[in-house]
Order: structure tokens, then C-alpha cells, then sequence
């Protein structure tokens, strides 16, 4: 056999060997997927024809109190001056108040939050240079807080997180005003605006949160498992903070990249109760949610999804291990499968790349292609049924949040979505060293953007 041959018959090995890891791979997975849309479909026909509850059916609350919301801003100027005036017009009647975190390394942020001129906004500056971590940006917005609190001598109902880049909803402190007197813990739907400039990497978290927020979260809450945060758009009872804080003085672990999810295990761990809402803003209206442009430049996004990464699955791993039953289990293990599911679309795209090359040398030689082993058939036909069910879902979510042109373009943008993930799970094991050698994390930010005056809803 000649180098040539010998070369090609390597590459088939490498192919048949990266198919079947990949395939079997994805087979697991896609089970675990598949169970959570048969849950879902069922939950679906048993509350079918039931009207979706409005604010209006909201009685009012109990205890009339202020709400405190949280705002970290690091390197926010370009942003946060628009999302506060919107912000505080959108909320014109209600009691709150909004605490921006700074630092004083980033003066043009300061500037800009100083520039809106409202007594409800309350400027707080950390004395640590920045950027430390979200995390510890949201404690010194608590201890200023519980300052205010002495010193006013009124005690905040709940502290509701929100980012610098996020279009609010006018009627959303009206909904956590009632909802924290029965949950410790809210969370409203985010719901990305459609970029027309980034169709396709702005575009695929239009149908990951559609997927998400309107079927992950709603399957977990189901099962009984513990409810993650979004980082916004989500209220926290008083007393739930802190219980948290007991320990520590503060609610939030400073050294966490991703506080929000690891916010919602926790006041699980300590018997708390935790609601994913989807309330409509009139009968028959859309739900009530939280607005923002996610990163529309692949490099962004990449970032973004790294951090969420490596601070979920690979640190939290080591921070949170494996507590509670079977379904907190299958879904803390579906939050951790980022990497894995990375290093297997990196196989089936080897794979298949090493099939074309293979298939063309076939044609080009007149020979016939060798068949595949028959357990590669069987888990390949297998898969592309699972492929097909899942984009058609991803689909049809999309739709229901985005319309129909956007849910066609979600098929085509699950590859959009691949290539993101296995860029990001290169970043986050990059992260993750970082965090294990030096034992220090910092906040890994992305630029954002604001919609502008006439934000949509």
C-alpha cells in the first residue's frame, strides 16, 4: 500500500472512531432532551385551554413596601444613562429605588449615572478598583442598601436584579410586589430583541431562551428541581437574602462568575421557594419579560457564552457537586453538559468532514465507498430522527415568541449556535485554569447596546 493509501485509510479509521464517540454521545443526550419534551408536552395538554393569568388577576399586595433594584455597572457609559431614564419613566408610579454599582476606576460610567438627575437612582462607588465580579459589585449594592435602610428607617420588600443594557417592563415591580409574598424567589422570561443587524449570531438567543424559558425552566419547576436564576428580570424576597447571608454578610459569592444561577440552587438548599412566572400584561397580551440585545459579533458572543460556561459547568461542578434527588441530579448534569456537548459536535463535524473528503477521493477514483459498521448506521439513523424532532421544536418555540420568519431561520441557525458553543468551551477551560491557578475571578464582560428612546417591550 502506497503512502496515499496508507494516509486515507487513517483518516477512515479517525472518521469511524470520531463518528461512533460522537454518535453514541448524541444519542444520551438527545434522550435527555427527548424526556424533557415528552414532560413538556405533557404539562402542555393538561393545562390546555386554560386562559393564561394576567397582571389583572393579580390581587393587590398585602404589604405595600418599596423595592430595591440592583443594577452592577462596569464600563456601562455607553448604556446605562438610556436604560435608567427608561427605566424610571416605565416605573414613574412605583415606590423603588435603583442602585447602580460603580467603581471609581470607571469614571465615565459615574458621569453618565450622575448625568440622570433622579432621586430614586442611588450612585453607589465600591472602594475596590474594578472590574471585581458581578457578584461582589451586587454585595456592595447590598450593604449600601441595608445602609439606606437604617438610615431612612424603611426596610425594602425585595431586591430585584436587573443589567445596565435591559429594557424593563412597566408592569414588573407591580408583579414581584405581589409574587414575593408567596415565593422567595422570581424570575420573570427574557426574551432577546431580534437584531436586524446580526441575524444569525444575535439571532440564535432568540431561540435558545424561546427553547429555554419557555420549556426548560417550566419542566424544572415541575419536577421540583431547584430553579436558576437569569441575572435579570428576577426578584428576591427580603428575608430570603438574608438567610443567605447569614453566614457570610453577604447573599452573593464574590468569587462566582455565574451568582444569579448559583443564587437559585441555593436558597433552594435553604427550603426556599423559587417561581418561573410567565403572567400576560393583559388577557390574550404577550407575557410580561425583560428585554435586551444580546452580543451580535461571534467574538461576544463567544466571551459571554464562556463565562456562562465555566461558571456553571466547570466551576460550578466544584463549587455546587451533585446534592438533592433524581431530578435535581438530571439537571444539574444538563447544566454541566456544555463541554462534553462541545467536544462531541467538534467529533460529529470531524467526522463528517473526514466522510466528504473520503466520499470525494471515492468518486473521484471510481471506487465505491466502503460501508459504515452497521451500530454507526443504527446510531446515525437514530440521531438524525432525534435532529429532526429537536430543530422542529426549536422551530416552532422560536415562532411562538418571534413569529414564523424568525422560527424558519432557527434551523439553520443551530449551526450558528455549534460553533459558538465549541469556541466557548475552548474559552471556558481557558477560564477555568485561570480561576484553579490563581483562585481569583474578575468580571469577563461583553459590550452592549440599548435600543434607544422608543425601546420595545
Amino acid at each position: 500500500m502506497n503512502v496515499v493509501g496508507l494516509l486515507f485509510g487513517g483518516l477512515e479509521i479517525i472518521m469511524r472512531e470520531a463518528g461512533l464517540f460522537a454518535a453514541a454521545g448524541f444519542l444520551l443526550l438527545g434522550l435527555s432532551d427527548l424526556a424533557v419534551d415528552l414532560i413538556w408536552i405533557r404539562l402542555a395538554l393538561r393545562g390546555r385551554g386554560e386562559p393564561p393569568l394576567a397582571v389583572s388577576d393579580l390581587p393587590p399586595p398585602l404589604s405595600p413596601a418599596p423595592l430595591a433594584v440592583f443594577v452592577p455597572a462596569w464600563d456601562e457609559a455607553a448604556v446605562i444613562g438610556a436604560m435608567l431614564r427608561a427605566a424610571l419613566n416605565a416605573w414613574a408610579g412605583e415606590d423603588v429605588r435603583i442602585f447602580v454599582g460603580c467603581y471609581a476606576n470607571d469614571p465615565e460610567t459615574i458621569a453618565a449615572v450622575r448625568a440622570v438627575r433622579d432621586d430614586r437612582v442611588a450612585l453607589v462607588v465600591g472602594t475596590v478598583p474594578g472590574p471585581t465580579t458581578k457578584a461582589d459589585c451586587l454585595n456592595v449594592l447590598w450593604d449600601a442598601m441595608l445602609e439606606e435602610e437604617r438610615r431612612a428607617g424603611r426596610r425594602f420588600k425585595a431586591v430585584v436584579l436587573h443589567d445596565a443594557e435591559d429594557v424593563v417592563h412597566p408592569l414588573a415591580l407591580r408583579l414581584f410586589a405581589t409574587l414575593v409574598e408567596r415565593w422567595d424567589f422570581v424570575q420573570l422570561p427574557v426574551r432577546p430583541l431580534p437584531d436586524p443587524g446580526s441575524r444569525w449570531i444575535a439571532g440564535h438567543y432568540l431561540d435558545e431562551f424561546a427553547e429555554s424559558h419557555g420549556k426548560e425552566l417550566i419542566v424544572r419547576q415541575a419536577l421540583g428541581a431547584a430553579l436558576p436564576g437569569a441575572g435579570v428580570g428576577c426578584a428576591f424576597e427580603r428575608v430570603a437574602l438574608e438567610l443567605i447571608a447569614y453566614e457570610s454578610g453577604h447573599p452573593f459569592d464574590a468569587a462566582s462568575l455565574t451568582e444569579d444561577y448559583e443564587m437559585g440552587l441555593a436558597l433552594a438548599e435553604h427550603g426556599c421557594n423559587a417561581r418561573f412566572v410567565r403572567i400576560a400584561e393583559a388577557p390574550g397580551g404577550p407575557y410580561v419579560a425583560t428585554r435586551e440585545y444580546f452580543p451580535a459579533a461571534f467574538s461576544a458572543a463567544v466571551r459571554q457564552k464562556a463565562r456562562w460556561m465555566a461558571g456553571i459547568a466547570l466551576l460550578g461542578w466544584d463549587r455546587l457537586g451533585w446534592r438533592g434527588g433524581a431530578a435535581e441530579r438530571w439537571m444539574r448534569l444538563r447544566d454541566r453538559q456544555g463541554p462534553l456537548a462541545a467536544l462531541l459536535l467538534f467529533a460529529g463535524y470531524l467526522a463528517f468532514g473526514l466522510w466528504l473528503l473520503l466520499a470525494g477521493r471515492a468518486i473521484a477514483a471510481g471506487e465505491a465507498l466502503d460501508p459504515l459498521p452497521p451500530v454507526l448506521k443504527w446510531l446515525t439513523a437514530a440521531n438524525l430522527a432525534l435532529l429532526a424532532w429537536r430543530l422542529s421544536l426549536r422551530c416552532g418555540f422560536t415562532a411562538s415568541a418571534h413569529g414564523w420568519r424568525e422560527g424558519l431561520r432557527a434551523i439553520p441557525r443551530a449551526v450558528v449556535a455549534n460553533l459558538v458553543a465549541m469556541a466557548a468551551a475552548a474559552r471556558a477551560l481557558g477560564l477555568y485554569r485561570r480561576q484553579r491557578r490563581t483562585g481569583r475571578t474578575r468580571w469577563d464582560k461583553t459590550r452592549h447596546r440599548y435600543p434607544g428612546p422608543q425601546a420595545p417591550r
